[in-house]
């Protein structure tokens, strides 16, 4: 641990406070406030979410009680979207879960769960859209020595170091983030949130698993870190006193080699590809045929192209992991394992076994 000195403390501990302890941010803002996620983008990714969830619940056979779990759900969005896109049939069967720190909003669908803990022993899909990058962390950063060190913040954001990184941290950085010796380079420790991914994942009886969100792997860490605040749909100083989102991306190599089952990684133009998302512009002569259909099918196709987006929202990593049961890793290869086309299957999937040696 990083300890605390004059009124500074880790980033961990400085963040679970600003975000999730009294009056933190989490618990007073609606995270649509002041950012935009897939969920917020377009109603194609609930619809994708929706399909996915249909795929899970043939591999499980239609079980009487199918499970859709919304870790991090903000205020229900994803899990309204996919009751409005599932087949009736399903959705009388479905048991929405929306797990959250904050209170359940007004007028929310009667028929979402909402709970701060994800239920355990359930089938079906956990999906986890922008959760891990939230998930707390520390900070380390190389001193003019070459030895990685905590950094302290205090509540007004400002930085010093503090003590050598030990023990399992240490070991972490080794395998998975390894700092040069060169001054003011910076790490994210992601243990709390490899530790939080694969406690989700036993959530589950059986069923799939995914997270969506900002991410990297060994191949291409940031050399700064990655750690920034969001206020009002702007990037701000990463301040930890509650007035703003603090946010880092997720080491997803680490987390998946973190579950005791399979795991994947994909990008979410592929994921999404593969659930049937794609910016394709309708032929011209619809606009003929039917105008307004045609306007509507372009629109459409606006929003595909904004998810799918190499750049952007396309680039961001998915983490299918499959859950203990049997049905858990077959779920998760009719989303892994059926590629578009070669050059996607080259370029976005990559598998990892049980050890993480995969890359």
């Amino acid at each position: 641990m990083s300890g605390t000195s004059s009124g500074a403390t880790g980033w961990r501990a400085a963040a679970e406070r600003a975000l999730y302890g009294p009056g933190g941010f989490y618990l007073r803002q609606a995270p649509a406030a002041h950012f935009r996620t897939s969920v917020h983008a377009s109603p194609l990714f609930a619809g994708a979410v929706a399909r996915l969830l249909e795929r899970v619940d043939a591999v499980l056979g239609r079980p009487e009680r199918l499970a859709l779990v919304d870790l991090g759900a903000g205020r229900g969005e994803l899990l309204t979207g996919v009751l409005a896109a599932l087949p009736e049939p399903v959705a009388a069967r479905l048991t929405p879960y929306a797990v959250e720190r904050a209170a359940r909003p007004a007028g929310l669908d009667p028929r979402i769960l909402w709970c701060a803990e994800p239920p355990r022993g359930v089938r079906g899909l956990l999906f986890a859209n922008e959760w891990l990058d939230n998930v707390p962390l520390e900070i380390a950063e190389v001193d003019p020595a070459g030895v990685p060190r905590y950094v302290l913040v205090t509540a007004d954001g400002r930085e010093r170091l503090g003590a050598p990184v030990g023990g399992a941290d240490a070991a972490w950085l080794a395998r998975w983030w390894p700092l040069p010796p060169e001054p003011g380079r910076r790490a994210e420790l992601g243990r709390p949130r490899e530790r939080a991914w694969a406690a989700a994942v036993a959530t589950l009886a059986d069923g799939l698993a995914v997270a969506a969100d900002y991410a990297h792997t060994a191949a291409a860490r940031p050399p700064l870190g990655t750690l920034t605040g969001y206020r009002n749909g702007r990037a701000v100083a990463p301040v930890p006193d509650g007035s703003c989102d603090l946010t880092a991306h997720v080491a997803l190599d680490a987390c998946a080699a973190a579950t005791s089952g399979p795991s994947w990684r994909l990008t979410q133009r592929a994921a999404l590809h593969r659930l049937g998302v794609r910016g394709t512009r309708p032929p011209l002569s619809l606009a003929t045929a039917d105008p307004a259909g045609y306007l509507r099918a372009l629109a459409a196709a606006g929003q595909a192209a904004e998810l799918t987006d190499p750049a952007g929202l396309g680039g961001f990593g998915w983490l299918v992991s499959a859950a203990a049961g049997p049905g858990g890793a077959a779920a998760a290869r009719l989303l892994v394992d059926v590629a578009d086309d070669e050059e996607e299957r080259a370029q976005d999937r990559h598998h990892v076994g049980d050890q993480g040696a995969g890359q």
